[in-house]
């Protein structure tokens, strides 16, 4: 999804995906475009009170 002027979103909602630092599988809940630091973040299941930006996240293959 690309909205004008930002950044391309690599996680839709919805998508299993895993924490770098954990290697924890998890499921994104919502993601917001941070436009000062022209970047997604995301909040996902097991954590939803803490968001992540896309390269604390990776792609389940």
């Amino acid at each position: 999804m690309k909205d004008e002027g930002y950044n391309v979103k690599i996680f839709s909602n919805g998508k299993t995906v895993t924490i770098r630092v954990s290697n924890e599988l998890v499921t994104t809940l919502k993601s917001h475009y941070v436009k000062n630091m022209k970047r997604y973040s995301y909040t996902v299941t097991k954590y939803p009170s803490i968001f992540f930006f896309e390269e604390e996240l990776m792609k389940q293959e």
